[in-house]
């Protein structure tokens, strides 16, 4: 074997396998990196957008918050009026009603008044009559003398 045909071979052989790994292994190996090294700028990408939309996320979260709280504030203050316009409204129609009562009450009590007076009379006049029936020393006839009875009722 001669030294240099050896190499000869052996240099047409890694020439071929060169040939062969540029033409079949390498490109396939390049397209590879090239679609991993895509893959990972659209992750990194993806990721900075992910991170940009979870701060305006919590800035939107925060915004809202605040506007619960306001609207809640409103609510709560709203209440609390509402609660004390019934209140008031209720002691109006209380007073109103216990106005009504008082004015019944009143009306009931005058009433009385006014029949009590009016069995005063009647007594009154039967006393009247008994005291001038024995006065007179006769019996007064009380249907004879009916209408000296109602002027003397109508003047007392």
């Amino acid at each position: 074997m001669n030294i240099n045909a050896t190499l000869l071979a052996q240099t047409i052989m890694f020439v071929l396998f060169v040939w062969f790994c540029m033409k079949f292994v390498w490109t396939p190996i390049v397209a590879a990196l090239d679609a991993r090294k895509k893959q990972i700028a659209d992750g990194l990408a993806d990721a900075e957008r992910a991170k940009q939309d979870l701060e305006l996320a919590s800035k939107r979260s925060a915004e809202i918050l605040r506007e619960a709280k306001e609207k809640a504030g409103e609510i709560v203050a709203n209440g609390e009026k509402r609660a004390s316009e019934i209140v008031e409204e209720a002691k109006g129609q209380a007073k109103l009603e216990g106005d009504r009562i008082i004015a019944g009450a009143k009306a009931e009590i005058d009433q009385e008044v006014f029949r009590a007076k009016e069995q005063l009379r009647t007594q009154v006049s039967a006393i009247a009559l008994a005291g001038a029936g024995k006065i007179l020393g006769r019996e007064i006839d009380a249907k004879a003398h009916n209408d000296l009875l109602d002027k003397l009722v109508a003047e007392i």
